[in-house]
This record gives structure tokens, C-alpha cells and sequence, in this order.
């Protein structure tokens, strides 16, 4: 198999997380890094072991080698730069958000159309064994009709006044925060497992801490921080939302968001509830997948390759009880990725979300916005061209 050369734009907490994954592979070699200057990019490069350094990523569009592109930038980044990746006809792996506003997503969609390139999104929740494992017990029915689709996803990183990351500023990560930044992992999981598509919205969304104190000089996400040497800025992102969903089936669901909840470091977690079992799961525990039963005893399925359905086994890398967790999924999400460069696909497989599903995904966060200014439910793609 050719080794395949890729670049990574962007080398902060998810950047080195994109590299560490992509060198398990042992068929990609990761041979540049760009940041904002060229002198933070060597800096890193020498420190990452990555042989090439540029402090503009178009330098790195017009490098010949270069197969893939990773893009792990901020969000307001995010729309320019996958823009001109695919008019340089590099295969793309975008951090999500795709971009800032449902149009930008639906022109990166378009664009990559007739392009025979494997383009998608990070939405790498759906690589766990036992993530796939509850899309395979909806396929198969073993649920029964599924009927009611609970989600949560809660941080702490945000809790405290003293708590600041660019994430907190519009022009930087969004009209929307907590929904955009870790609720977008959610709706694209509940969507992905259940095989329904989010139709309306009922949402409340609010700013918990609508003051905040600023370091004057930058911090990293999850880094903690302190009153000196920082000023008082006003916040208008949220900081929690509630969400009521319905279905396009006529499925209903409810939805919470949190980078306010204390104890929840990354507690993302989906409950399926069918007409004959449910099942969820919880991603600060992923090798447990609970089943719950009305007639018999409620069962733990753990994550073991003797266990997990026949469809499972190929995002099952140990024996049982020897765990995985989130930095093997998200090499299980470059595994299925490159596999369809190597082989020439042009698109994402089914377990890499697509620009046209992180479009959707934007279009969901849309109708969320507008239902909790307006204060009522609001059909997704709603006055969206």
C-alpha cells in the first residue's frame, strides 16, 4: 500500500490529537505542520518530529506530496480554509464545525460534489465499538420502533469566571457555543445511530456566566486560569441549552448541553427507547452498553469482539478487557478515512460523516438559534435557502 502524506493545519489539543491517531495507522506519514508564523510552526514541528514548517497554509495547498489535509483550526478558519483544499483537490478531514453558518456548509457540499475526493467531518463519537454496536441493534430491530431519543453532553472546562478560551467569542467560534462546539456531537450521534433525521426544535438556551474574566494573554482549551492579569468581558454565547426534537418519523427526543456542570469532564450520552428494549450508552464509560428490558433483567453488554454484533468487530482492536477508549476511536475514525483515499473512493464511508451530513448538522444548530430568540418550534431549514 502507498504511504500516504498528509498535513496537519492547526497543531493545539486537537491537532496532536489528529497526529498521534494518524501514526497508529502505519500507511500515512504526517510531514507538515502550519500555523499562524512560521516561527510557532517550527517550534512545533521540531518538537512533534514533523520534517516540514509553514506559517501559511497555502504554502502547504501547493506542496505536490501532500495527500491529505487536516484541518483542526479554530471555527472562523474553518470555511475559508476547506474552501481552498478542495480547489487544490486535497482530500479533506475538517474539525466541526464544517464552518460558522449553514450557507458556508452548504457551499463546501457543493463544491466537493463531481470532486473525487474523500471529504468529511470529525464527528468521531460514532468510532466507538459500542456506538456502532447500538446502530446495529436499531438496524436490526432488536429495539423494536424506536421512540424516544435522550442525549446529554456536559463539561465543567467553562465553570468558573476565571475560566476563558477564544471558543467564548462569536467572530471566533459561532453565534452559538456550547450546542456548537460539543452539542454538535450530539445531534450528529443521535441522527447517526438512530437513522432519523431531526425535523423541529423547541429550544431554551442560556448564558450562565455572562461575565467573564479574559487573560490578556492566550490560553489553551481546558487550561485553567486565574483573576491576574485578565479584565472583565461580557459573554453572550451560551453556556447550557435544553433542547425538545422531533423527529421527521414523528420520533421525539430531548437534548441538554453543559460546559457549566460540575464533576462532568466529557460526559456525552445517548438513550435509545424502542417499543421492545432500550439501550444506552455513555462515553465516560464506553466499554459498557447498557440494554434495558420491561419483562426480564435489564443486561451490560461490555465491549469485547466475541460479544459485539458481526458488523462491530472490525472498530474492536483488543480482547475484551483490555479498553479502548476516545484516542482509539479516533484512530478508528482516520483508520476508515485513509482506507477510502487509499482506495480511490470519492466519499467518506458510512462511519465518516460527510460534508453534506455536517451541513445538516449546521442546519440543526440554525433552527436551534431561532427557537430559543423566538420562543417557539421552528422546522429545521426553516427560510434556509
Amino acid at each position: 500500500m502507498k504511504t500516504l502524506k498528509a498535513a496537519i493545519l492547526g497543531a493545539g489539543f486537537i491537532g496532536r490529537a489528529h497526529l498521534e491517531a494518524v501514526r497508529r495507522l502505519g500507511f500515512v506519514e504526517v510531514v507538515a505542520i502550519a500555523q499562524s508564523s512560521e516561527a510557532r510552526a517550527k517550534e512545533l514541528a521540531k518538537q512533534l518530529h514533523v520534517p516540514r514548517a509553514y506559517g501559511d497554509y497555502r504554502d502547504v495547498l501547493r506542496d505536490p506530496d501532500i495527500d491529505v489535509i487536516h484541518n483542526c483550526t479554530p471555527n472562523h478558519l474553518h470555511y475559508a480554509i476547506n474552501k481552498a483544499v478542495l480547489e487544490h483537490g486535497k482530500h479533506l478531514l475538517s474539525e466541526k464545525p464544517l464552518t460558522m453558518t449553514s450557507a458556508e456548509a452548504r457551499d463546501l457540499w457543493q463544491t466537493a460534489k463531481g470532486k473525487r475526493l474523500v471529504a468529511g467531518v470529525n464527528f468521531n463519537y460514532r468510532q466507538f465499538p459500542l456506538v456502532q454496536q447500538m446502530r446495529a441493534m436499531v438496524r436490526s430491530g432488536e429495539l423494536g420502533d424506536v421512540r424516544i431519543v435522550r442525549g446529554e453532553y456536559l463539561q465543567d472546562w467553562l465553570l468558573y469566571e476565571t475560566d476563558y478560551n477564544w471558543r467564548l467569542e462569536p467572530q471566533y467560534g459561532g453565534s452559538t457555543r456550547a450546542l456548537g462546539d460539543i452539542g454538535s456531537h450530539l445531534i450528529d450521534l443521535a441522527q447517526y445511530v438512530s437513522g432519523k433525521r431531526i425535523a423541529e426544535v423547541f429550544a431554551d438556551m442560556a448564558t450562565v456566566v455572562p461575565v467573564r474574566l479574559k487573560p490578556r494573554s492566550g490560553r489553551l482549551t481546558f487550561e485553567t486560569g486565574g483573576a491576574d492579569d485578565a479584565e472583565p468581558v461580557k459573554v453572550d454565547t451560551e453556556d447550557y441549552s435544553s433542547v425538545l426534537v422531533r423527529f421527521d418519523d414523528g420520533t421525539r427526543g430531548v437534548f441538554t448541553v453543559s460546559q457549566v456542570s460540575p464533576g462532568c469532564k466529557n460526559g456525552l450520552a445517548l438513550y435509545l427507547d424502542g417499543s421492545k428494549a432500550a439501550c444506552g450508552w455513555e462515553q465516560e464509560q464506553p466499554a459498557r452498553l447498557w440494554i434495558g428490558r420491561r419483562d426480564r433483567a435489564n443486561e451490560t453488554l461490555m465491549r469485547d469482539p466475541s460479544l459485539v454484533g458481526r458488523e462491530v468487530a472490525s472498530f474492536v482492536h483488543y480482547p475484551g478487557g483490555h479498553e479502548e477508549g476516545w484516542a482509539d476511536a479516533l484512530k478508528n475514525m482516520m483508520l476508515n478515512f485513509y482506507r477510502a483515499v487509499a482506495d480511490g473512493a470519492d466519499a467518506p464511508p458510512d462511519s465518516v460523516a460527510s460534508l453534506e451530513e455536517g451541513y445538516r448538522v449546521m442546519l440543526v444548530l440554525d433552527a436551534v438559534v431561532r427557537s430559543a430568540k423566538e420562543g417557539r418550534w421552528v422546522k429545521v431549514g426553516e427560510d434556509v435557502a
